[in-house]
């Protein structure tokens, strides 16, 4: 009898562990640092009062951060070598903004609760809350992950999209991810945020084609508007808004520009101009709630992607170094 209670007590500690590998929780932390989303929002909202920049430059670091090596902060980590997953030529222009949101969100977290929250699970809760302050819709973060235990600058090169990706190409690397094309152009209208540099699309309006050297997909006096904003050989550091109508307002206006010929990188206009995408900007265009929607379930698959739990991580005291560096 002894040897069989043994036995089930055993299964049961067995089956609760097996139910956290790679699963996350709503409530993770309702035990061990109920405080932890309001601290988050706190420090988010401070932020965001001094400067803008913290809401795209937050959300932008979490889509890094989770299609390399997946949602795991490992983008987060500094090298003395210039050799981490940041120092990627891909991760370059990420703003610093977003990175002192997150180190300042784990500070302030340690303080009520030190050793307990991931910088990977601040992350998510970061992305969430700085779409929140720009209009756009809340949602419960899944909480559970640890923090990675790598982060090379190798890894990085194929792992994001490319601002002249096809449809096909979009559709490929976000199914990696276990996304489908619908999530893909939802999470695509995170572009109703933030800025870019001129380089990122200045094929398009200098040397798009042999037989047009501006992409004729543009809608004519957006391309004007934007080679007077970045004229050739421009200073590399000049970006310009993404949208160009309400670009700091999270809304669904990214659709409507693609629909009028308004998207600022070909990846973005292809969602428009190939057929078995367009329906589906179509109705974002029209239908906010219908974009909020699958924005929301989006953000929660990728918040999922390559998640490491129990020993697969750890929950590091810094987030730019390694819990034993």
């Amino acid at each position: 009898m002894e040897v069989l209670k043994r036995g089930l007590v055993f299964l049961m500690v067995f089956m609760v562990f097996k139910r956290g590998e790679g699963q996350l929780f709503e409530n993770f932390y309702r035990g061990t640092c109920p405080n932890l989303e309001m601290i988050v929002k706190q420090v988010v909202s401070t932020k965001f009062s001094q400067t803008f920049v913290t809401i795209p430059a937050t959300l932008r670091l979490f889509f890094h951060d989770c299609f390399v090596e997946g949602c795991d902060a490992s983008v987060m980590i500094a090298s003395p070598n210039g050799d981490a997953e940041k120092d990627a030529q891909d991760n370059l222009s990420l703003a610093g903004d977003g990175f002192d949101t997150v180190i300042k969100a784990k500070q302030a977290v340690e303080l009520q609760c030190p050793g307990i929250v991931s910088c990977a699970d601040i992350l998510a809760l970061a992305a969430r809350d700085v779409v929140v302050l720009a209009g756009g819709p809340s949602w419960e973060v899944e909480l559970g992950r640890r923090d990675g235990l790598v982060s090379q600058a190798s890894k990085v090169a194929g792992n994001l999209p490319d601002p002249e990706f096809n449809l096909v190409q979009l559709n490929t690397i976000f199914a990696k991810n276990n996304l489908t094309q619908f999530d893909m152009i939802a999470l695509s209208g995170a572009h109703t945020l933030g800025f870019s540099h001129c380089n990122r699309f200045s094929n398009r309006l200098y040397s798009f084609s042999s037989s047009s050297v501006v992409d004729p997909s543009l809608d004519p006096n957006y391309a004007q508007q934007l080679m007077q904003a970045c004229p050739q050989n421009v200073d590399p550091s000049i970006a310009i808004n993404m949208d160009p109508e309400t670009p700091r307002t999270f809304d669904n206006v990214y659709y409507q520009n693609l629909v009028s010929g308004k998207g600022l990188f070909t990846s973005d206009e292809v969602l428009f101009s190939d057929p078995a995408s367009q329906p589906t900007v179509s109705d974002f265009a029209s239908n906010p709630g219908n974009f909020n929607g699958a924005f929301i379930t989006a953000m929660r698959k990728l918040g999922r992607v390559g998640v490491k739990t129990g020993n697969e991580g750890e929950i590091r005291m810094d987030c730019t170094k390694f819990k034993d560096a």
